[in-house]
């Protein structure tokens, strides 16, 4: 099979890497707008990884995965559906909401398939808990708790072109937080500070929040993120329902150190590491799906939702009370 990767900075390296593992891969295409760094990247992966200058070459490919930067998603997707090539886009497909709708309806309409790349629907641990919750066997939903820390803060550049805590790091909890209850938010509230760096504030963002969602069947989740963590990355999730309580992301690398003296082996240092199976999870399944293996586990519709909760997020910080979430 032969797949494209369009951008090969750090998430679209990452992926190109996890791809280049993989048996069913003969060729692999690298693009990257800026100069030489797709034959770079094709230098140090080694066959089967090959430089492709234009994007026409990359989608001639069997699929390709788009990790450029989220403002130029929704050109390149509409350039592979025009193609008829499968596309696996990293998270958002489009900065706002209008934009994203109007490209949803597209690709629904095209039939070629589109996955978008929320690594936690991957997750094995998550997807479990997901299994659970749909067969019954955890009973009915009381309560979630989800905290997601980095252990350093981004870069100061990215902050600026980042779209925020709650588009940038939140999106992924309220992506899979609904998808595990599989019911509709119907109200928001959220609250956040700047407590690790000035950077945050003058580009109007937080780096620390909290939010709150209320589900129709009155389940509530309770989500927080935070741009630094001085022991590691941690994110991790709760589930407390009617006949189980469980868990995601809790064990002997969570970066926490109990006041009895235990701490964490080898905590977590990023997002990538942490969900390094997820990742690589996603690369097959995405083959499985152009194969028609295996039904789209993160199709585009959904990508609504996260995003719609994103912005109530904003609104609620904004003004200061919970906002309403519609349909």
């Amino acid at each position: 099979m032969k797949i494209g990767v369009a951008g090969v900075g750090r998430i679209g390296s990452m992926h190109a890497t996890n791809l280049a593992a993989l048996d069913e891969i003969d060729r692999l295409l690298l693009f990257d707008p800026a100069p030489g760094r797709a034959e770079a990247a094709a230098t140090d992966l080694g066959p089967p990884a090959a430089a492709v200058t234009t994007v026409d070459e990359l989608l001639a490919a069997d699929g390709v995965l788009i990790a450029t930067p989220t403002g130029t998603h929704p050109d390149l997707v509409r350039a592979a559906l025009a193609a008829g090539t499968p596309v696996l886009c990293e998270k958002p497909l489009a900065s706002d909401l209008s934009t994203m709708s109007a490209l949803v309806d597209e690709i629904e309409s095209s039939g070629v398939p589109v996955l978008v790349g929320f690594q936690r629907r991957f997750d094995p641990d998550t997807a479990e808990v997901h299994r659970r919750l749909r067969d019954g066997s955890a009973g009915s939903v009381y309560l979630v708790r989800a905290v997601c820390n980095d252990h350093l803060p981004p870069p100061r550049e990215f902050v600026a072109t980042s779209g925020g805590l709650f588009r940038d790091c939140l999106i992924h909890d309220l992506d899979a937080v609904p998808w595990l209850l599989g019911e509709p938010v119907t109200e928001v509230y959220a609250s956040g500070s700047v407590l690790v760096d000035e950077a945050f504030r003058e580009v109007g963002d937080v780096d620390n929040a909290v939010v709150s969602l209320r589900f129709a069947g009155g389940a509530h989740a309770l989500l927080s993120a935070a741009r630094h963590d001085p022991v590691g990355y941690d994110c991790r999730l709760e589930v407390f329902a009617s006949r189980d309580t469980l868990s995601v992301g809790l064990d002997e690398r969570t970066p926490l150190n109990t006041v009895a003296g235990t701490g964490p082996q080898r905590p977590w240092t990023s997002f990538t590491e942490r969900y390094h199976d997820a990742y690589l999870r996603e690369t097959r399944v995405f083959l499985d799906v152009i194969a028609g293996r295996a039904e789209n586990p993160s199709p585009p519709r959904d990508a609504l939702v996260s995003l719609r909760l994103a912005e109530a997020c904003e609104e609620s910080l904004r003004v200061g009370k919970p906002v309403e979430v519609g349909a």
